[in-house]
This record gives C-alpha cells, structure tokens and sequence, in this order.
C-alpha cells in the first residue's frame, strides 16, 4: 500500500517536473512538408517542431499558404476568428486570412497565413521564379507582421520563436522594435536557424521605408544595403536574434563569422540528431 502511494507521488512529481521544464515554442517556417515538394528546409519545417513537440513541449508551427498547395487534400480549414484582420503594406490594405491544419502522422498543427495577392494565387518561390517577383519585399512584410499579429491574437506567449528559411529574417528585426512592447512576446528569445544561400534576388525598391512599422524605423537599418537580398536578410536576423543555429554544413563561413564576431550565442552544426542540442540550446537561452 505504502509503495503504491509512494509510486503515485513519484509519478506526480516528475510529471510536474516535467511541465514545469516544458516550454512554448513557436516556430516560424518558410516551407513544411507535406504542403510543399521536398527540400531541406521543408523537411526540417516538419522534423524540428515534431522532434521538440514529442520531447513535451508545447508548440505552435506557422507557414505560407502557396498557391500550389492543395486545401482539400491537406484538409486546410480557415480559422474564422482569427482572420479578418487588415495588414497596410506599402500604404495599401490587405486582407489577412489564417488557416490550419494537422500533419496527421505528427500531430503537428500547423498555421497558414494566406492572402488572394501574395499566396493563394501566387506559386510557391523557387531559385527558377524568384527574381521575377516584384513584390517579394511585400509578400515577406505581410507574412512576418501576419504571423505576429495572429500569435498576439492568440494571447499565446511562446518563451521561444525559432525562425527557418530566409523568408523569416526580419521578424526579429520586429520582434525587438515593433513588437518589443506587446506582452506576448515581453519575454520571448528569438533563434534563427541559418541555411546555405539559395537566391540572388532583392526584395525590391524602397525596401527600407516599406518595411516601416510603429518602432521598425528606417533609420535602424542605415548599416545594411539598400539592395537587401539573401546575405543582408542574414545579417538583418543574426543582429536581431537572440541565437543563431548553424542549421548545414554548407552554410556560409562570412555568416556564421559575423554571427560570432557579434557575440552572437552560436550552436553548430549538431548533425542529423538535433533534438539534444536544440533543447540545450533554447534553455541557455532562456535562463
């Protein structure tokens, strides 16, 4: 009788133990399989929030919603109170629409930020089309502030927010100006996972000024290029994040250098078995 009641508390206290140690952690990807054709960083999109989600921590998963992508057959569904909300891009209204859906194997529930002009209608980037959009500036303004604006809807405040892919590298340019008093995201870490380059592109004419968002003044951005493509993206997140995680082996040595010689905490490549190394990782930061 003694030891069964003995056991029961024990059981209690390390499931205790355990939520206490569990953390909300919200990442940001810029493609997930199965949504979109398989590269890296849609493999990755999907494998880091499962592998952190089934280590007992709680997460939320947010991507765009392409235009290749299939809302009947990923069972997508829009959240209706969550939508409805107006983004001024560039001095023009637009329409934000949040969908879901679950990755079935995973139980990864995931977030899509949709709109006729940038996504639904629009095919997913590639290095073949990259260079012909026009509005790739807008269409990355309008999904970083729609992913905070939706969080900060859901009164969800995630200790961490892990950005991957390029077209993330400004939400911790707003995550530390625009956003740095809203109490969701007062005390929350940013990491950015780097990859290897994969376009030539900028993000347009007047990036700068477009980019302009209650604190998220033009003038914070004097140091950087005016033609912003992949390698001032890179440095715009790394200044701005709390951590930088060398996410493959291939990723630019100058990156990666620039990261260290900002006193950036670092963590390198940890191989194909991340899930040790990222936990550590988010709780150095965190402490």
């Amino acid at each position: 009788m003694h030891y069964s009641l003995f056991s029961l508390f024990f059981r209690t206290f390390a499931l205790q133990i355990n939520i206490d140690m569990a953390k909300r952690i919200l990442f940001i990807n810029q493609e997930t399989i199965p949504y979109v054709p398989e590269t890296e960083l849609a493999v990755m999109g999907k494998k880091v929030p499962q592998v952190i989600q089934e280590r007992g921590n709680e997460i939320r998963t947010f991507m765009p919603k392409w235009g290749t992508i299939n809302e009947r057959r990923g069972q997508l569904h829009e959240v209706q109170r969550l939508s409805g909300m107006n983004l001024i891009i560039n001095d023009t209204d637009h329409p934000l629409i949040i969908r879901v859906a679950t990755i079935v194997q995973t139980r990864v529930q995931v977030y899509f930020i949709d709109n006729d002009d940038y996504f639904s209608k629009r095919q997913m980037l590639t290095e073949e089309n990259i260079a012909d959009l026009a509005d790739l500036g807008e269409r990355t303004i309008f999904f970083s502030r729609g992913v905070l604006e939706t969080v900060n809807k859901l009164r969800w405040a995630p200790d961490i927010i892990h950005c991957q892919g390029w077209m993330t590298s400004i939400i911790p340019f707003y995550l530390k100006t625009a956003y740095s008093e809203e109490p969701s995201f007062a005390n929350t870490k940013v990491v950015t996972s780097l990859y290897p380059k994969t376009f030539d592109a900028t993000m347009g004419e007047n990036f700068k000024q477009i980019m302009e968002f209650k604190d998220a003044k033009a003038e914070l951005l004097g140091k950087y290029n005016d033609d912003f493509g992949f390698d001032e993206l890179s440095k715009l997140a790394i200044d701005y994040s709390d951590g930088i995680i060398e996410a493959n082996q291939d990723v630019n040595a100058d990156l990666l250098k620039y990261a260290e010689t900002n006193g950036k905490p670092l963590l390198r490549y940890p191989g194909e078995e991340f899930g040790n190394a990222y936990e550590a990782f988010y709780d150095q930061l965190c402490e």
